[in-house]
């Protein structure tokens, strides 16, 4: 199984046990996340963007603060935006919150439903997949030098073709090696997987 197909196959899991949504934020650095995936409710998400709402969040708070899980109702973490009250206006009535890892590559995680609180085994099971989750997409450490190579040409403004000739190898070539880059890197792009090597000093 491919790593992506990995983490598709980790989400249905998690959507499976949060009737009312979920979300997760896998290792911030520099108060970004390497990946994440939310789905709870399109006119909450909305409004949660336009407030800003991630960075008041009690539980991105709780998240940053402690490692474990936590049921919604037992974060002590200050709301004064009352972020959980209207939560509720959209049917995300009871929830928890998971989180793992250390500090400098934290990955957070919640999910929710309308109808009853979560049960421990419910939690456990969702904490156990993040935690699988986490590990799957950990930040590499290194690079290949033939990725590292391509990546460096691309991230010094050359094109495709002036990069192959710089490096003695088919156009075709480098691209197998930007594709490379851009997996051991979880980037969409080719831009975004050279971000992501210069926020890991891999370049």
């Amino acid at each position: 199984m491919s790593l992506t197909s990995g983490i598709d196959f980790q989400t249905r899991k998690l959507a499976a046990l949060s009737p009312g949504g979920f979300f997760f934020a896998l290792h911030f650095r520099f108060a970004v996340p390497l990946l994440s995936h939310q789905a709870f409710p399109e006119e909450w998400m909305k409004r949660y963007t336009e407030e800003a709402y991630a960075l008041r969040d009690p539980v991105i708070a709780w998240g940053f603060s402690t490692t474990g899980s936590c049921r919604w109702s037992e974060i002590e973490i200050p709301d004064p935006f009352d972020i959980f009250g209207q939560a509720r206006s959209f049917g995300m009535v009871y929830g928890f919150a998971v989180s793992c890892g250390p500090m400098q590559s934290r990955s957070i995680a919640s999910a929710c439903r309308a109808d009853r609180e979560f049960t421990d085994a419910e939690i456990a099971e969702f904490e156990r997949l993040v935690l699988q989750l986490h590990e799957i997409t950990e930040p590499p450490k290194s690079l290949s030098r033939a990725q590292v190579e391509a990546l460096r040409c691309i991230a010094e403004g050359d094109r495709h073709a002036a990069a192959a000739a710089k490096l003695g190898i088919s156009e075709s070539a480098l691209k197998a090696r930007l594709a490379s880059a851009r997996s051991t890197l979880l980037a969409r792009t080719t831009t975004e997987a050279v971000q992501r090597a210069r926020d890991y000093r891999l370049l």
